[in-house]
Formats: structure tokens, sequence, C-alpha cells
């Protein structure tokens, strides 16, 4: 996860997301805001509304990569995601900022899981509705789930360069600790190998490509050769990982070898 900013809705699709937001907000009870923010967004979240196409292409400017999940940085974000599940908020159904771009492995296990802080309780309380059950709003409190649209996932994660595996930085048994660990089982951050995988190869990527800046920087390439080499690596998924890599050079000698070679890639 990489902290998202930016995205500006236009502001005709703005009016209409707030249009839809008012329909909804005005049912008399909360099982029928509910039953309509079902309703209601399946029916306008369609490559024909011009709405949510505005709203796909400016949460594709938000992505890293070719349009990289969100939430994984790795498969290509297609699923319009609600951040505060519809099921359970449907007051923020077509708020904007409660929206996300993510894909199909994320958004699926993710569901409508999520936890929130109760007063007195130390752990995040899973207020999703099981089957059958009232339909009643959930019980009020602090999100758990870390939003990357308001939040820098970095500052409650640690990940493992060589390994790929990420995990909760705060300290233990802290609130941080307790988001940071509810995040990552959530949306199987570790649970899937390929993750892992890919993390460790963007590593030794994000590596590679700077060594090679910093190599034709010192051999007197032109500048115009030089733009070419930062967009490439600008481009390419799994933000944090450079991220990370920013954070952690001071402490692995290949690294802070790398940025002191090419101190301007402080600002990429």
């Amino acid at each position: 996860m990489i902290c998202l900013s930016g995205g500006n809705l236009p502001s005709h699709a703005l009016t209409l997301l707030q249009k839809y937001q008012r329909k909804i907000d005005a049912l008399p009870d909360y099982p029928s805001r509910v039953g309509a923010a079902k309703s209601h967004f399946k029916q306008y979240n369609k490559s024909s509304n011009k709405t949510f196409r505005a709203v796909r292409e400016t949460l594709e400017t938000l992505c890293c990569g070719a349009v990289r999940c969100m939430y994984c940085e790795d498969s290509c974000a297609d699923e319009v995601e609600h951040f505060k599940p519809k099921d359970l908020y449907p007051e923020a159904c077509f708020v904007w900022e409660n929206y996300l771009y993510a894909c199909g492995p994320c958004n699926g296990p993710k569901n409508n899981k999520f936890a929130v802080f109760v007063p007195g309780q130390a752990r995040p309380m899973e207020v999703a509705r099981a089957k059958g059950v009232p339909i009643v709003p959930p019980q009020a409190g602090d999100p758990a789930l870390i939003d990357p649209r308001t939040e820098d996932p970095l500052d409650f994660i640690h990940l493992d360069l060589e390994t790929g595996f990420i995990s909760p930085a705060g300290r233990k048994n802290s609130r941080p600790f307790h988001r940071a660990e509810y995040t990552i089982r959530v949306l199987r951050l570790n649970d899937r190998p390929e993750l892992l995988q890919a993390r460790k190869g963007a590593y030794h990527s994000y590596l590679a490509r700077l060594e090679q800046y910093a190599h034709r920087k010192s051999a007197g390439a032109a500048s115009k050769e030089l733009d070419r080499l930062v967009a490439a690596l600008q481009r390419m998924e799994h933000r944090s990982v450079w991220k990370e890599m920013l954070r952690q050079a001071p402490r692995i000698p290949e690294l802070r070898q790398a940025f002191e070679s090419a101190p301007e890639a402080h600002n990429w």
C-alpha cells in the first residue's frame, strides 16, 4: 500500500455523486438506505455512466505503475472499491473520498469486512454483518483498516526488502500495531506468495535502475536520456518498495551508496 495524493474528480462528476447520495440519505430508515446503496451503486457503476467513467479515470491517475491495485500494488485495478463498505455505511456509498481502485484478489476477500476501535477495548471489533441478522447500523468507532486516501500506510508497516514480508511497525499491542495487523490480514498482503515474490523483484529492479541511472550520469549522459530513466523508474509498480528503500538506505550499504551517487533520487 502507498499513500495516494491528488486525484481531483471533475466538478460535474462530483455534483452527480452528491445527487446520487442525497437520494439514499433521504430514505426514512437505515435498512432502506442499505438496500438503496446496494442497488443504486450497481445501477450507476457502469462504463455507460458518464459519472463513473470519470470516477474510474481519476482513480487510474492515482494508481502506481500500469493501473496497479491501491491495496496490493501488483494486480491490475478494475473495481471501484468502497473503503467503508456501502452495506454498512450507506451514507458513504457515493462519497468520492471513500473510493479506491482495487483488484479482485484484494477486493473479494475484503468484501464487507471492516473493524472499528470501540471505547474501552484495545483490539478492533469486526462490524461486518452476518447473513440473516437484523440490518442495524454498525458499532461506532474509529476504523482499524488503513486508508491510503488519507493516511500513509508506511507510517504503520515495515517492509523487509529481501523477503517482501510486511509487518506492523508500531509498538506491539498499540493501536497503530493493531491497525497494521488487521490491514495486512484482511487484505492478505502476506498470504499470497506471488506478492512477496513481486516485492522482492521490485526491490532488485528499483536498485538496478537506480544504479543504471547513476552510471549513465557519471558517464556524462544527456539530460534527455536521464529523464527517460527516471520516468521509467517512476512508472514501476510496488511504489511502496521504493519508499521503503529511501527509508532504509542509511542502514543498508548498497542502498546508501546508490543514493549517494544520485542524491536527486530522494525526490523521485
